[in-house]
């Protein structure tokens, strides 16, 4: 489109006479500073209390992984920028070269002029690459993390197989990808105990955003099919947002925005010994039909007890259901999964009542975005986007054992994980969308003080836009914390 016209005399500029373009001013007032709102420079203040940090991604920190056996190895996915069209990019690098802090303040050092130690720079070992979009979830195989899975929002898995040499240094190699679905929302490894005659090593299963679950086993020495579909399952109507394997890798459990938990029997053990539902994949089958388990708005969590009793779900609302599981013993013989109106018992209920509904619990205020169970003691943790922790006590009818009403604020709980091998499942780790990760201890009787903050670790931007904290993983003695983050930057923390 052509310029408009315009008149040249009228815009045309005015010229000064020679005699006033000659006249001086006299400066009397000398020069004057212009006004300005802001005559302070504002301070920013940011507390980090990292021994370390890997600043690599140029945009959020989705997902973060840890290596079973090498759990200095750490994998991290995101995006390479904050466009649509930006592609998926993750790495893999090692915490082993961080130096702890001392447990002594400088003061007590022999020099208490010598500069205090400074957060160390991590750099990558490898780049996760391939994906068109970003990176969302990331899982090492079990039992011993021999590859390294890749989810995106391309609907892309990829595959790394993991070598390491005579130094104990990583390397990685392509192995293969399967595109199967139009998102990933999750994958999750399946457990293979030592005593275990049914779960496949290497065994990976993700969830889809169109509520598909596809499971795979890995075998690169089938150069022709390295992946192996074990199963696929298509019963979920809507995205499928979380899944979790129960501990003996006999069972997965998966839930949907659609208000339905499935528990699969992915082995075939339970059909063999006729406890699967009459669609001969599920031994658990719920959904928003039965106004009893109905959850308006959708289920997004998930979590199976360590003695494969009972499955906890939450979703919108606050909503906690509590369904039992079926033994799988020589000497079951239980029935199939079918929905009754038992009333709700504790601990190991659960185990002759495959389907019931052994708890329906509501606490919390909002979605329960998480959820956790001790792998000691009769507990499970609730994390929510009220900002607030439940701990309810499993032995006792689900009772409510502490409600740490303002865990991170008003901000998002984004996960709970007891420490495995610390505290004798009492310390529980939480983050949230404040930036701040923190460590609780819940031992005490029920209803006592909420005042059981052990420590917090920050450095992350926070605030909820833009800096909280979408993950982390602490190993199994949860000595070391390793989050990422919204802000881009993911940061290793000493407990």
């Amino acid at each position: 489109m052509s310029a408009p016209h315009q008149d040249e005399m009228d815009d045309a500029p005015e010229l000064l006479d020679a005699e006033d373009a000659l006249e001086e001013i006299d400066d009397i007032e000398g020069d004057v500073a212009m006004d300005s709102d802001d005559d302070e420079p504002v301070e920013i203040n940011i507390h980090n209390d990292s021994i370390a940090y890997f600043d690599a991604h140029k945009d959020s920190v989705f997902t973060i992984a840890q290596h079973p056996t090498q759990p200095t190895l750490i994998a991290t996915g995101g995006s390479e920028g904050d466009g649509d069209d930006a592609p998926g990019k993750g790495y893999v690098f090692d915490t082993s070269p961080v130096v702890g802090r001392p447990v002594l303040p400088p003061s007590y050092n022999a020099d208490p002029n010598a500069s205090q130690q400074k957060s160390t720079e991590l750099q990558p070992l490898f780049t996760i690459e391939g994906h068109t979009d970003s990176i969302n979830t990331l899982a090492f195989t079990l039992p011993r993390g021999e590859f390294l899975v890749s989810g995106g929002l391309d609907g892309r898995m990829r595959v790394y197989k993991l070598s390491f040499d005579g130094r104990n240094k990583a390397s990685f190699a392509f192995v293969g990808e399967a595109s199967e679905v139009p998102e990933i929302n999750w994958l999750a490894p399946c457990p293979v105990p030592t005593t275990s005659q049914t779960g496949v090593a290497n065994t990976i299963a993700l969830g889809a955003s169109d509520g598909s679950i596809w499971v795979y086993t890995i075998d690169p020495s089938d150069e022709a099919s390295p992946l192996s579909i074990v199963q696929s399952y298509f019963l979920h109507t809507e995205s499928c947002t979380a899944g979790a394997w129960s501990p003996d890798g006999k069972f997965l459990a998966t839930v949907s925005e659609d208000s339905s938990l499935l528990v699969w029997d992915v082995w075939g053990e339970a059909a063999a010994k006729g406890l699967t539902n009459e669609n001969g994949q599920t031994v658990v089958s719920l959904n928003g039909s039965d106004q009893r388990f109905a959850v308006e708005g959708g289920l997004y969590s998930v979590a199976i007890d360590p003695k494969t009793s009972f499955v906890a779900v939450g979703g919108a609302g606050g909503a906690i259901k509590i369904v039992g599981l079926p033994r799988l013993g020589s000497d079951s013989n239980l029935a199939p999964s079918k929905p009754t109106k038992g009333k709700a018992k504790g601990g190991d209920a659960g185990g002759g009542q495959a389907g019931t509904i052994l708890a329906d619990l509501h606490t919390q205020g909002d979605g329960i975005e998480t959820l956790s169970f001790s792998p000691q003691n009769s507990l499970l943790a609730a994390g929510s986007v009220d900002g607030s922790i439940v701990i309810y006590d499993t032995s006792r009818r689900f009772a409510v054992r502490r409600h740490i009403k303002e865990a991170h604020d008003e901000f998002s709980v984004v996960k709970v994980e007891f420490v495995q091998g610390l505290g004798d499942g009492w310390l529980l780790t939480s983050c949230g969308m404040d930036g701040v990760v923190r460590r609780w201890d819940v031992r005490g009787a029920a209803g006592a003080s909420t005042e059981s903050m052990v420590k917090e670790w920050k450095g992350h931007r926070g605030d909820g836009e833009g800096g909280g904290v979408l993950g982390f993983v602490q190993g199994s003695t949860g000595e070391r914390i390793v989050t990422a983050g919204d802000d881009g930057v993911v940061l290793v923390f000493e407990a």
